[in-house]
């Protein structure tokens, strides 16, 4: 099992930055892919970012197409830790930030986080 918390959410101006942090217990993320998702109000939940491992590619990030540029995935295994840093804040990134571990070699999430908010003022 896979203990997920995330934090670093709040209230920022559009603009802005925030650092979000997931920190992992039970089992190590570095056997594991970890992901962004999140859901805005009325929202589905979509995907913001991706790190994964694999044999042939080393480790890898993948980002959803509204976020490019301005969020950056990273984890710390030592700290059992995955980040997301978010620059250039928008109104329209408001919304629950959730993170994910699952397989490097699918696209499913076994374990998921409680959430942190996140309100970007415009």
């Amino acid at each position: 099992q896979v203990q997920l918390v995330e934090s670093g959410g709040g209230l920022v101006q559009a603009g802005g930055s925030l650092r979000l942090s997931c920190a992992a217990s039970g089992r190590s993320l570095g056997s594991f892919a970890m992901a962004w998702f999140r859901q805005g109000p009325g929202k589905e939940r979509e995907f913001v970012a991706r790190t994964a491992r694999t044999p042939w590619s080393g480790e890898s990030s993948q980002y959803g197409d509204s976020v490019k540029g301005r969020f950056t995935i990273s984890r710390d295994n030592a700290k059992n830790t995955v980040y997301l840093e978010m620059n250039s804040l928008k109104f329209e990134d408001t919304a629950v930030y959730y993170c994910a571990a699952g397989s490097n070699y699918g696209r499913d999430y076994d374990y998921w986080g409680q959430g942190t908010q996140v309100t970007v003022s415009s």
